[in-house]
């Protein structure tokens, strides 16, 4: 005798558009994890202000200080904004791409690339930021380099170089399947 394959429902019945629905709805539930990275930008803009009255607070104390030490901090409070940066990126362009519209069409302050924003266009920029965030790393490390072993240099430069590798990569992929436009 043979099997019966369960017919599934029609795509009109009310158990169908129940099922979407819900499929839909469930974008909603990334709204605590932006809530959650939001909370996590607070915190790094606490680090900025820290890691600034500490720069301030070397300065006031023990008068000039090196060039190099003034260089890692700032090195580091930049860091810090590139961060932050990143996370604004993910947060709006994340919730506008996967959530649901921000609607700023008319607000003067609405980000010049979120008009344009994508899945793709996302992947890029955060890449893209994640070079900036390590090449920030890096200059760091090689600041500090008399005082850091060759593996710990070697290590961190192939990893840049990984990071821009695959920014690369992901560029050249979302060019290949963007729509060409004649």
């Amino acid at each position: 005798m043979p099997k019966t394959i369960p017919k599934s429902p029609p795509i009109s019945s009310p158990s169908y558009r129940g099922y979407t629905r819900l499929i839909f709805a469930s974008r909603w539930l990334q709204a605590p994890l932006y809530l959650g990275l939001i909370v996590a930008q607070m915190v790094y803009v606490w680090q900025f202000w820290y890691e600034l009255v500490h720069l301030i607070q070397l300065m006031l104390e023990s008068g000039m200080q090196s060039e190099t030490q003034i260089m890692l901090i700032v090195l580091g409070l930049i860091d810090v904004v590139m961060i932050s940066n990143l996370l604004v990126m993910v947060i709006v362009g994340g919730w506008e791409t996967f959530v649901s519209r921000l609607e700023l069409s008319d607000h003067p302050d609405e980000p010049e690339w979120l008009s344009h924003v994508n899945a793709g266009v996302l992947k890029v920029k955060l890449a893209t930021a994640i070079i900036g965030i390590s090449s920030i790393h890096l200059l760091k490390t090689f600041i500090n380099a008399p005082s850091m072993d060759d593996k710990t240099l070697l290590w961190q430069t192939v990893i840049h170089a990984t990071f821009v590798f695959s920014a690369l990569a992901i560029a050249y992929t979302e060019k290949l399947l963007a729509p060409t436009h004649h």
